[in-house]
Parts: C-alpha cells; structure tokens; sequence
C-alpha cells in the first residue's frame, strides 16, 4: 500500500451496500473527494447493491479489518425516505467531515438517454461560512462500466440551490 494514495473498499451485508473503508489517507482536496464520489457512484451503478437512495457519513473509525492502514470510513447512516429514514439534526452534535447520498439507477435519470443503468451522487463537504471556509460540493452520474457521465464540482455552494445538498445540510443542521 502506497500512503500516498487514497484507497477505497466497499464493503456490504447480505447484498446491500453498508459503506466503503478508506485506507493509505483521507483525500485532501476537493478533487480527491470529488474522485472518491464517482467511485462510489459506479459501486452503486451495479445492479441490487443500493435499493434505495442512502446518505453516507464519513468516519475517522479505524474498524478491525485485513486491509492494511484503514484511516477511516463512509458508513451508510440511512436512507432518505422510508422506514430507515433519517431526521433532520442527525448529524448536529457530531458532524462529518463529508456526507454523500447515493442513488441506484432506479432513482436515477441519466443526463443521456442511451445510459439507461447509470447511478447518480452528491458529495457535500460542509464548510464553516462564518469564518470564511465555503461549502464545496460534487454531483457525478457514472455507469457501471465505468463510464462518467456527468461530473461537476462547486466550491461556494449555497446548500438550499440543489435538491441533494439541501437534504444533506438539512441532516448537519441542528
């Protein structure tokens, strides 16, 4: 393993997609996130593996695990809608550093109309207006082949401008 670099693992639980170990280091730009996030989508291009569309929280966790240097991890914290839901506030008292939502291709339209199969996500990395650190953000479209459909990444992101980064600074507010 190089620490230079930035490894991601995804991991799953009787076929669902539960989150993804990052080892070597955390990314440390926005492209690095933004990078991350189109990897990420492609996971849930693959047919069944996200059922629905699911926020990930990034974690310094170091889990028990056989890949070598672990620094931490996203975890799927919850879905957006339905019986695993998750509130408002959730992530008040303890923020991450990066929250993602995923959505698998039944939640997705694609951006062309022969990537019938594409997943779609966005990456919120909050920032702290009032001491001058903007919000950045990055949406990505990407077909299980590999294939990136769409990629754009905003830094000075109003979070209420975008359907997936409001309910994403909605789950950070208190």
């Amino acid at each position: 393993m190089n620490r230079d670099t930035v490894e991601m693992s995804p991991f799953e639980q009787g076929g669902t997609l539960k989150g993804f170990l990052l080892s070597g280091r955390w990314p440390e730009s926005t492209k690095e996130w933004a990078q991350l996030l189109v990897l990420a989508v492609r996971v849930a291009s693959l047919p069944g593996l996200l059922p629905t569309s699911t926020v990930f929280g990034a974690r310094e966790d170091h889990p028990e695990t056989s890949i070598p240097d672990v620094v931490g991890l996203l975890f799927a914290a919850g879905t957006v809608l339905g019986d695993q839901a998750l509130t408002p506030g959730v992530f008040a008292s303890e923020q991450p550093p990066a929250l993602l939502m995923l959505h698998p291709p039944s939640e997705t339209t694609p951006s062309l109309p022969e990537c019938n199969g594409a997943a779609s996500g966005c990456l919120l990395l909050p920032g702290l207006p009032h001491l001058g650190l903007e919000h950045r953000a990055t949406w990505a479209e990407a077909e299980a082949d590999g294939t990136v459909t769409s990629l754009v990444t905003r830094i000075g992101v109003d979070p209420n401008a975008h359907p997936d980064t409001a309910v994403l600074a909605m789950l950070l507010a208190a």
